[in-house]
């Protein structure tokens, strides 16, 4: 096993599936088998996911939302689909914890980083609901700070395609997939894989990240046992 501990991050839209909003329950399971099974490898793992099937701030902004109010609606968005994967991880007998950055005592355990490495040392999973629990920050900051907090080895960042393309593969069929990429060529190439804050972040605490499709089965398994699965961002 290569990695003892991870933090994976899921988009919201990734829950979309084929039904175009809201929550695919099919793919729910799919993604809480995949997680169980690296799991019952001996890996601790962290999760963030988040709220895009249900609501953007960005998207609330342009339709005439305070930036401030939207966001903290996209906060709310992410704990309903934290509470989603943790039923879903539950029904597979998984132990989880819910943690989030906005206190909701009935539902959730406030963020302590201190609580969140012990339930990772006790082996359940854990997943942080709420982003970082303030507005202008995305899901994907929220990861990388979670995961410098908890001490992962990597972020392991779940979306549709298998990795880093020169362009992007959906609209250009020429796009070639990198292998592995620096921070610094990343930079250079100006190459969409986290918005620059939470890359940043990586990049000057040394937390290498892993883009790959998680629609893939065993995508995740494979990676925890060091095979090399879409495309490594290192130092």
């Amino acid at each position: 096993m290569k990695y003892k501990r991870i933090l994976l991050k899921l988009s919201g839209e990734a829950l979309i599936g084929e039904q175009g909003f809201g929550i695919d329950q099919k793919l729910l399971k799919q993604y809480a088998e995949e997680i169980r099974d690296a799991h019952n490898k001996g890996v601790q793992i962290a999760i963030v996911i988040g709220g895009g099937n249900i609501f953007r701030g960005v998207q609330g902004e342009s339709g005439g939302i305070d930036r401030v109010h939207g966001d903290y609606m996209g906060m709310l968005a992410t704990v309903i689909n934290s509470m989603a994967i943790q039923s879903a991880l539950e029904q597979l007998d998984v132990r989880t914890r819910l943690l989030t950055a906005i206190k909701m005592e009935q539902i959730a355990e406030p963020f302590i980083q201190r609580r969140a490495l012990r339930h990772l040392q006790k082996g359940r999973v854990v997943i942080f609901g709420a982003g970082t629990g303030n507005p202008y920050f995305t899901t994907d900051t929220a990861a990388s700070l979670r995961a410098i907090e908890i001490k992962a080895d990597v972020i392991l960042k779940g979306t549709r395609v298998d990795g880093i393309y020169t362009s992007d593969p959906e609209k250009d069929k020429t796009a070639t997939k990198y292998d592995s990429i620096s921070f610094k060529e990343v930079y250079k190439k100006e190459l969409n894989v986290m918005d620059m804050t939470a890359f940043t972040l990586c990049n000057e605490n040394n937390l290498p990240i892993i883009v790959f499709d998680m629609n893939k089965k065993g995508n995740l398994s494979k990676i925890v046992d060091g095979n090399k699965v879409g495309t490594l961002v290192e130092v």
